[in-house]
């Protein structure tokens, strides 16, 4: 796996865009800013540290998938760990074998830094090969997202 870091300026304070990162106000705030991934995309669960936490999309087949997740840290407004360790095939949790080997134990780490009232969004990611393109191109666009739901 390898790390990537994005980071955008948003010009809103860092509890709102904690909020609006983690559709703590509303959960249509998280599914906007991630639909670039999905467009189906949503969680189930609470982010709680020590919650489990379902990242969920559907596919065209309409069959839900996912990753299955921990909340390793949330500090709110100030950084929020997230810890994979399995995948979500329809109803049925996939913790062990080789899909999941590759991702077991990957992070997702978001930090946000307040200055006068300008928040910074940083987000270190562990991601396999196979995904770094999509990371790539895909990132930077949720983000963009982000920004113009916190901007409103």
């Amino acid at each position: 796996m390898q790390k990537l870091t994005y980071s955008t300026s948003i010009n809103a304070s860092d509890i709102k865009v904690y909020k609006a990162m983690l559709g703590l106000d509303s959960i249509k705030t998280y599914e906007e800013w991630t639909a670039p991934f999905n467009p189906t995309s949503t969680y189930e669960g609470k982010w709680d540290k020590g919650s489990k936490i379902y990242f969920l999309g559907f596919g065209e087949d309409g069959k839900k998938g996912g990753m299955v997740s921990e909340i390793a840290e949330n500090i709110p407004a100030k950084h929020v760990s997230i810890r994979h360790y399995g995948i979500l095939n329809g109803d049925q949790e996939i913790t062990e074998g080789p899909e999941v080997e590759k991702w077991a134990g990957g992070h997702e780490n978001y930090t946000f830094e307040e200055k006068n009232g300008i928040t910074t969004v940083t987000v270190h990611v562990d991601v396999i090969d196979e995904y770094l393109d999509f990371f790539n191109n895909t990132y930077p666009k949720a983000l963009e997202k982000l920004k113009e739901i916190c901007e409103k």
